[in-house]
C-alpha cells in the first residue's frame, strides 16, 4: 500500500462516514429541502466505477474507503427519494 493510496482511502472512509451523517439527519427531519439528490446519485456513479478502478491499480485502502461512500451515498440517494 503506497502513502497515497492510505492517504486517499482515509479521504473515502471519512466522506462515507461524514455522509452517513447526513443519513441521520434526513432520517430525523423526513424531509428533503434546499438539496438537489441528483448530485449524489451522480457521486454514487462515480464511487461504483472508482470500485472497478481502484482494484486495477491495486488501491485496496481506497478501495475500501470506496466501499464505505459508495454504501453510504446509496443509503442517502434511497432515503432522498423516498422522502421526497
Amino acid at each position: 500500500m503506497s502513502i497515497a493510496d492510505a492517504v486517499n482511502g482515509s479521504f473515502e472512509t471519512v466522506g462515507g462516514l461524514m455522509q452517513l451523517s447526513n443519513c441521520l439527519r434526513l432520517y430525523w427531519d423526513k424531509q428533503v429541502a434546499g438539496v438537489n439528490w441528483q448530485v449524489t446519485a451522480f457521486m454514487v456513479g462515480w464511487g461504483v466505477w472508482n470500485l472497478y478502478f481502484y482494484p486495477s491499480l491495486g488501491q485496496w485502502a481506497s478501495f475500501a474507503g470506496g466501499l464505505v461512500i459508495v454504501a453510504a451515498n446509496v443509503l442517502w440517494v434511497g432515503m432522498a427519494w423516498r422522502y421526497r
